[in-house]
């Protein structure tokens, strides 16, 4: 689902006619961005134009789900079996989970998307507006690439030519970023052999290299020790938990976030490595109000 709307699809769901649809964005009454010769509009500011011209008494919003979705990392998924939170998952990629925190279908999302001025904030903006979300960030870590026991001579992407990698799925951040790196250091996807077969998870990635399926991953360092993995590090990316402001002040999240900063989690990021939890709980996006 596209964070943005046409103009045909805005007067399909206005119900009038693409004339009027331009009129409303000329005067100003309806949110648009004016891209490339194209006027497009916002799907969640449209959500909420239309929520603020409604009438008749307030009705309860319906209850989120428990679920946290996103992107899988090892710690935070040790930390939601540990808190006794509640708390289900549905790990499948970063942006996955910004489609399932904007549809409703998730009350918080694991990000780690990286940006032109740091990380996770525009691609928030983009999904869901000025929506009442909040960004926190959890920690940052350390990736870069995973090599199968015994592999070497990988230093970076530049020597990924003609070796066997494993990639993640599609709505997965680390798969964006690993094509980006690729792209800068003179390669395309023509230049390795990829497998198949995706990782789904951080774990997955890891797990497959440790049975040698692969020579390389884009993965975590966190993994490396734990799967007897070889590690070049490249990246410190913060990750964070995107959320419906209202489900921050429930039971789950909450006891979530008090683990998470609890000794014994401080003690698990210690054993994994690869981690920085100095930043844990600080706010680095809160959206509207209403």
């Amino acid at each position: 689902m596209s964070a943005y709307l046409t103009t045909r699809e805005l007067a399909d769901l206005l119900r009038i006619g693409e004339r009027k649809v331009y009129d409303l964005a000329a005067s100003g009454e309806v949110p648009c961005v004016r891209a490339v010769g194209k006027l497009l509009f916002p799907r969640a500011e449209i959500a909420a134009w239309l929520a603020a011209s409604r009438s008749g008494p307030d009705v309860a919003e319906p209850p989120l789900p428990p679920i946290l979705a996103g992107s899988h990392d090892p710690l935070l998924d040790w930390a939601l079996r540990e808190s006794g939170s509640g708390l289900a998952s549905f790990y499948d990629g970063s942006f996955d989970g910004l489609k399932r925190l904007a549809d409703r279908s998730a009350q918080a999302a694991g990000l780690h998307i990286r940006e032109a001025e740091g990380w996770n904030v525009a691609a928030l903006r983009d999904a869901m507006g000025e929506a009442p979300v909040v960004l926190i960030e959890l920690f940052q870590r350390q990736r870069g690439l995973l090599l199968a026991p015994g592999v070497s001579g990988i230093d970076g992407f530049g020597a990924l030519k003609g070796r066997s990698v494993i990639l993640r799925q599609d709505s997965a951040a680390s798969l964006r970023e690993f094509d980006s790196r690729l792209t800068q250091a003179g390669l395309s996807r023509h230049d390795i052999t990829a497998l198949p077969d995706r990782a789904r998870t951080e774990e997955d990635l890891a797990l497959a290299l440790s049975q040698g399926k692969a020579e390389a991953g884009f993965g975590l360092g966190a993994l490396a020790g734990i799967y007897g993995l070889g590690f070049v590090p490249l990246i410190q990316e913060r990750f964070d938990l995107a959320l419906w402001r209202r489900a921050w002040f429930d039971p789950p999240l909450h006891a979530l976030m008090q683990f998470l900063a609890s000794p014994a989690c401080a003690v698990r990021a210690e054993e994994f490595g690869g981690y920085d939890l100095t930043g844990l709980g600080r706010v680095q996006f809160n959206g509207a109000s209403g």
